[in-house]
């Protein structure tokens, strides 16, 4: 049986999102015989992955009087957890501790997942002070093993850091949508639609699809853009009243997986007009719920998406533009991406993930 200690640092600092499901499906699709250790700050009551095998140590922040005390106390109640339980690969959900210590003083191997490198590319609207990308540098340091989510993710890494490449392994993530997801009866427009989904802010890009969105609009007034995600402020507003796009675009907010499945199935496309992802699981869950991707051409999005997709410069509106333009005026292309979408998602799944991941394991213990 190999135990694998999880630090939980990850459900502490995301009620959801991209790495928790990463780490979620890791732990439970680990073989029955293997034995998962999770520490969390979260209730037992909420969200953990599950495992038969799973053993959670849960310490529920300012869970006593004074909170001061309970906060004070929290990382000496993880130390020991770590103290008390033999595990044999130390594997954290991020770069920061539970424990608050420093992963060079780990007893055992280290294998750390590296989701990307936006800490250290948009340092000047991310991590202006540096702070983040240095926890980040200590634990890549450490680190036995790095699990790159994607080659380009694994090409930033190497760029910044003269690691020897055979400790930078490449495990693609993977994603639990299907098509039949979409069966439900939630509300889709009835106007022809293009569907944005996730953050919106810094290196997302999404003005530049606005100003594209605006053109496009001005040559085929029916269609609507559909945004899932955090509502809009006060300065998106501005602008897409500025646009006059009001009757153009719906905020669908924090959807669920069966609406978004449906949306996607029923749009002209899904578009993610990115400058920089790590990997990035929107247009693999588009792909397989059959909508067509416009994607842009950068950092890990080819590697995605494919030859299954329009790709375009995201710093280019007028080429956005055009891509969504293309779309609309020929139906018959939008069929051929739908069935090359299909087949390029078949490349990527989380027991492929999962299986590299394993491999990692056995190679730290030898």
């Amino acid at each position: 049986m190999l135990r694998i200690l999880y630090d939980g640092e990850i459900y502490a600092i995301q009620k959801v999102g991209g790495i928790n499901r990463y780490f979620d499906n890791i732990i439970s699709r680990l073989p029955k015989d293997f034995q998962p250790i999770l520490t969390s700050v979260r209730s037992r009551n909420d969200h953990h992955p599950y495992h038969p095998n799973l053993k959670l140590f849960s310490y529920k922040r300012f869970g006593f009087r004074p909170g001061r005390l309970s906060y004070w106390l929290e990382p000496y109640y993880f130390q020991s957890v770590e103290a008390l339980n033999n595990y044999q690969v130390f594997h954290p959900t991020y770069y920061s501790l539970l424990t608050q210590q420093k992963f060079e003083k780990k007893p055992y191997p280290v294998v750390l997942t590296v989701h990307d490198m936006i800490h250290e590319i948009f340092a000047d609207v991310i991590d202006r002070d540096g702070q983040m990308a240095e926890i980040k540098r200590r634990a890549i340091l450490a680190a036995d093993i790095i699990l790159c989510v994607s080659q380009s993710t694994k090409r930033d890494l190497l760029e910044r850091y003269s690691l020897p490449e055979e400790r930078v392994w490449v495990t693609h993530l993977g994603t639990e949508f299907s098509p039949n997801l979409s069966d439900g009866n939630e509300f889709i427009p009835s106007r022809p639609f293009f569907i944005y989904v996730g953050g919106r802010g810094t290196y997302k890009n999404f003005n530049n699809l606005l100003i594209a969105f605006s053109k496009a609009v001005s040559q085929v007034p029916d269609i609507m853009l559909c945004v899932v995600g955090s509502p809009f402020d006060s300065t998106e507003q501005s602008k897409i009243a500025e646009m006059e796009l009001d009757k153009h675009i719906q905020h669908f907010g924090y959807a669920s997986d069966s609406h978004l499945a449906k949306l996607y199935r029923n749009c002209i496309a899904f578009v993610y007009p990115s400058l920089y992802e790590g990997f990035g699981i929107p247009p693999l869950e588009a792909m397989i719920c059959q909508a067509p991707v416009i994607a842009s051409n950068t950092s890990s999005i080819p590697e995605v998406v494919g030859d299954a997709g329009l790709l375009f410069d995201p710093t280019s509106v007028s080429d956005l533009a055009d891509r969504l333009l293309f779309l609309l005026e020929y139906p018959a292309e939008r069929e051929r991406l739908i069935a090359k979408g299909l087949e390029q998602a078949q490349k990527f799944s989380w027991d492929k993930t999962v299986g590299q991941t394993l491999q990692a394991y056995q190679y730290v213990v030898g």
